[in-house]
């Protein structure tokens, strides 16, 4: 398992924390999300077999995040 903290920008409640790792855990080879608020950033343990960095992030603009590289 490999970990990666993406920048997610344009949330703003607890209501868009859980859109975001909702989308994130949803993915296959995503086993853990771990979503702030306060930073602003997701830290996701996945599978790089399975799920590559690109597509947590499409996941993420996709729900109408930005999430910039």
């Amino acid at each position: 398992m490999n970990e990666v903290t993406i920048k997610v920008e344009g949330m703003s409640c607890g209501g868009c924390v859980a859109n975001v790792t909702g989308v994130l855990k949803a993915l296959s080879g995503v086993s853990e999300a771990q979503v702030s608020l306060a930073d602003a950033s997701a830290t996701v343990r996945y599978d790089p077999a399975t799920v590559s960095v690109e597509a947590l992030r499409a996941a993420v603009e996709n729900a109408g995040f930005d999430a910039p590289a």
